[in-house]
């Protein structure tokens, strides 16, 4: 069943259960975010997604990623409030990630050039924002080789029990999601460095490329009941075999 609901006086239509700022995004609104992906839960963490919205004649201001839109809702994307909101959190988070270019670049669009706040010269992992994107990408993997240690001023992003984890197949989807790049991975043609551990890359049989660790081949085949060869090609090769074979049954 539609939910029908409007943002910034356009209405939209959305399904039930789906949350306000991918709704907002697929109608081509445009709210900043950090903490976001689609894949995993949302969690709020980096509150840059701040917009105002209007349910039964009460207006709020909160973070549109972890918010379920209703039927009737007006919702306003950007306005003085929300822009001011939005730079005292980019703030906040360029104390944590001075040198992350995508965190300088967002507090630059809200006039944020130099913070108020010291920087946190204790941060574990430097110009980590605690958006525990990695966290959650991970366990969406279904691994669950990172975890959130501590609490309050003294949580960070690690390894469960401070030691490499044996669920960790270094598929690097930790490091592709990270909005500030802290997460250091080392790659040479043969083996990817990762979280203290160094994978074996399975080369592809036909131009000898890199295509997927050796441990995490082993987890997608069984996990997903593919074939025992279905990571021999790389891409690329993949695509031109294809290609072959549309050519020959064309002619």
């Amino acid at each position: 069943m539609d939910v029908k609901l409007k943002i910034n006086d356009v209405e939209v239509s959305a399904q039930k259960g789906e949350y306000l700022l991918d709704v907002a995004r697929k109608a081509g609104f445009e709210i900043p975010s950090l903490c976001h992906h689609e894949a995993v839960r949302p969690i709020g963490s980096c509150r840059v997604c701040l917009v105002e919205v209007v349910a039964g004649g009460k207006t709020s201001l909160t973070t549109s990623c972890n918010y379920v839109v209703e039927p009737g809702i007006e919702v306003t994307t950007d306005s003085e409030l929300i822009h001011k909101m939005r730079a005292v959190n980019l703030e906040l988070l360029l104390a944590r990630a001075p040198g992350a270019r995508r965190v300088r670049d967002l507090a630059a669009r809200y006039g944020v050039s130099r913070p108020r706040f010291a920087p946190v010269d204790d941060n574990w992992l430097p110009n980590c924002i605690l958006c525990e994107l990695c966290v959650r990408v991970c366990e969406h993997q279904g691994h669950s080789a990172l975890s959130t240690l501590g609490r309050g001023d003294q949580k960070k992003i690690g390894l469960p029990f401070n030691r490499p984890a044996e669920s960790c197949v270094g598929c690097g989807a930790c490091y592709s999601v990270c909005p500030t790049e802290c997460i250091l991975m080392k790659e040479t043609r043969t083996n990817r460095t990762i979280w203290g551990q160094t994978f074996d890359f399975v080369p592809c049989k036909e131009c000898g490329a890199p295509v997927i660790t050796e441990k995490h081949r082993d987890f997608a085949i069984k996990n997903q009941e593919l074939p025992e060869n279905y990571y021999d090609l790389c891409e690329a090769c993949k695509q031109a075999a294809a290609s072959k074979r549309f050519a020959s049954v064309a002619w």
